[in-house]
């Protein structure tokens, strides 16, 4: 059974309490005024030994420590590892604006992506269909149509040379294309697209010039009846022209001789011995001189001349010519 005395116990101070028990007496509870008392003790005493900060009970009235405003200084042991010669980096301290920022514009592709060069083509070239050296009807053809549309100032012969590859140049470079002289799938697909199919008489006219009325000594027999001043010959039987053609002559060092004569030797492949150059067709009527296909002539017409033959261009005419000439059949030069 408990007994409780309340008042002073002859040895604590007022306010301190007794409780007896047949057990044995016990500390009497601290007054709840003490007890606040204690705790704040307890808790400047922290404070004053230096520990971590913290809330004690009974203190909720004091304000948090305040916080740094700015990163602390990172520690040495995070530290990026030196090395070589490079300096540790540490990362700067953030902008008091950098939450506010707005953000900056994403770089464009073409400004951080730099564009590849482009590839050179791999595509082949066009084939080529014709260059210098060339001689066919296709050849002809194309001379047919340049002179058409006023690349081309002559007839038409066949052969490609220096006149037909200048002619074929001044096309290209009118319409933009590489100018290279030779005729390719390209520059011959335009100029068919520009022209028409030639006509026969303008794929072989009977001359470049108009043919010389004949002299009297042509109107009897079969003549080569040739012409310096219209620069022709006519192949005539009895006053008749068979065909005619371009010719050329000598210079003037070298000049082509005048008068009667009549053909002594044919030599279809003729290579001349004493200028070495090929002479097809030769029909020979005085000396060396002979009637007798010039490649020359059919590359540049007058601008040269021969060495004292009749030189013709037109490959085909003076080669049926060749096989319709006899030996003893009569030849007139003259102005």
């Amino acid at each position: 059974m408990v007994d409780t005395d309340s008042g002073w116990d002859g040895r604590g101070g007022r306010g301190s309490r007794v409780t007896r028990s047949t057990g044995g007496a016990r500390p009497a509870e601290p007054i709840p005024g003490r007890r606040v008392a204690a705790v704040s003790l307890v808790a400047l005493a922290a404070l004053a030994t230096g520990c971590e900060p913290g809330t004690a009970t009974g203190a909720q009235d004091a304000p948090p420590p305040a916080r740094p405003t700015q990163a602390a200084a990172p520690s040495p042991a995070r530290t990026a590892p030196v090395t070589g010669d490079a300096k540790p980096r540490t990362a700067p301290p953030p902008s008091p604006s950098a939450s506010t920022a707005a953000p900056a514009p994403a770089p464009s592709p073409d400004a951080t992506t730099a564009r590849p060069a482009p590839e050179p083509s791999t595509a082949p070239p066009p084939r080529v269909l014709m260059r210098t050296g060339s001689e066919s009807d296709r050849v002809r053809e194309l001379q047919a149509r340049l002179r058409q549309i006023g690349h081309f100032g002559r007839n038409p012969t066949g052969y490609y040379g220096s006149v037909t590859a200048d002619a074929v140049r001044s096309f290209q470079a009118k319409r933009s294309l590489p100018v290279t002289g030779s005729t390719d799938e390209v520059t011959w697909q335009r100029l068919l697209a520009m022209t028409r199919v030639p006509t026969a008489a303008e794929l072989r006219p009977p001359t470049e010039r108009p043919v010389a009325a004949p002299d009297e000594r042509c109107l009897k027999g079969r003549v080569l009846c040739i012409s310096k001043n219209s620069r022709t010959l006519a192949w005539m039987i009895d006053g008749k022209v068979v065909s005619a053609m371009d010719v050329r002559f000598g210079s003037e060092y070298t000049p082509t001789r005048e008068g009667v004569f009549e053909v002594f030797w044919k030599s279809r492949d003729h290579v001349s011995t004493l200028y070495d150059t090929p002479m097809p067709y030769a029909l020979f009527f005085s000396g060396g001189q002979a009637v007798h296909y010039s490649a020359d002539f059919a590359a540049n017409g007058y601008g040269g001349a021969s060495h004292g033959c009749v030189n013709v261009r037109d490959k085909k005419k003076v080669a049926a010519l060749f096989d319709q000439v006899r030996t003893g059949d009569k030849v007139v030069v003259y102005w």
